[in-house]
């Protein structure tokens, strides 16, 4: 998905994550009464689709993200796609890279099957 892209159903994504409203709307400072109103048709401004697209999308945590993460994030996939695609599924143990939500759960650690 590309910056500013048009988000056409909030909601799906949310059901995707399988979050309620509240959670799902607080992690981007939005709240529930306005998320529930964008999911229902009204447009959402692109400073609101964008960190819609951030947080739950491409799963970056804005408490811990700083700006100059984003320049160097930004360039990088300007300068260098298919690097910044691979890297991308590295960090997140995806599968796929094609921008969708992804709904498998995180990989585990393999010390617990070591133990045995």
């Amino acid at each position: 998905m590309k910056p500013f892209e048009r988000i056409t159903n909030p909601r799906e994504i949310r059901r995707k994550l399988r979050l309620n409203q509240q959670e799902f709307w607080s992690r981007i400072g939005v709240t529930q009464s306005g998320g529930s109103r964008y999911e229902s048709g009204r447009t959402m401004p692109k400073p609101v689709r964008e960190l819609l697209r951030l947080v739950h999308i491409e799963g970056i945590e804005l408490d811990k993200a700083r700006g100059s993460d984003f320049e160097v994030v930004s360039y990088l996939k300007r300068a260098n796609p298919k690097l910044y695609q691979n890297l991308r599924k590295a960090a997140s143990g995806r599968s796929t890279t094609s921008g969708r939500v992804a709904t498998s759960a995180p990989a585990r650690s393999n010390r617990a099957s070591r133990k045995r």
